[in-house]
């Protein structure tokens, strides 16, 4: 399942394409609502797991529509998911030539120094702990989005690097 939301409240950058891969309906509930008071505009597209994000990405199955589904710009990745973990769809991009230049930035309740360490071995451009309340989960979010979506640039939607 692929869901879209799009926080379309005023920004001063232009609105940039997230991929947010969870598998906790409550922790994606969670962002959604930080990500809308956070009054940036981004377009949310949601998948469970690690082999629905591979096939949003590659467009394969119910994600074909390349309008419906664009590449995103970013990638919030969860690491301990059901049939595919985060570790495995991060290795599997930061190794593709077509999609390795999309910032992942891994999102998850974990603390493990291992995981921190993976993380960056396999090539995420970040690794952001989720808080446990909410409002420190909103001030994550609007740092996320000021960073990410006004002083950070990112490569058009028509950009291949090979």
């Amino acid at each position: 399942m692929a869901d879209k939301f799009n926080n379309s409240r005023k920004t001063n950058g232009a609105p940039i394409n997230i991929l947010l891969v969870d598998d906790n309906e409550a922790d994606v509930k969670i962002a959604l609502r930080a990500f809308a008071k956070a009054n940036l505009k981004n377009n949310i597209y949601v998948v469970n797991d690690g082999v629905g994000a591979l096939d949003f990405i590659y467009h394969k199955g119910k994600y074909q529509d390349k309008e419906k589904f664009p590449r995103p710009d970013l990638i919030l990745l969860d690491i301990k998911m059901p049939r595919l973990d985060g570790f495995d769809v991060l290795k599997t991009l930061k190794n593709d030539l077509e999609y390795n230049f999309i910032p992942i930035i891994m999102f998850t309740s974990s603390k493990d120094e291992e995981d921190i360490a993976k993380s960056y071995r396999y090539g995420a451009a970040s690794f952001i702990q989720k808080p446990v309340n909410y409002e420190d989960f909103v001030k994550i979010v609007e740092g996320f989005n000021f960073y990410w979506s006004i002083i950070n640039k990112l490569p058009g939607p028509d950009i291949s690097i090979k």
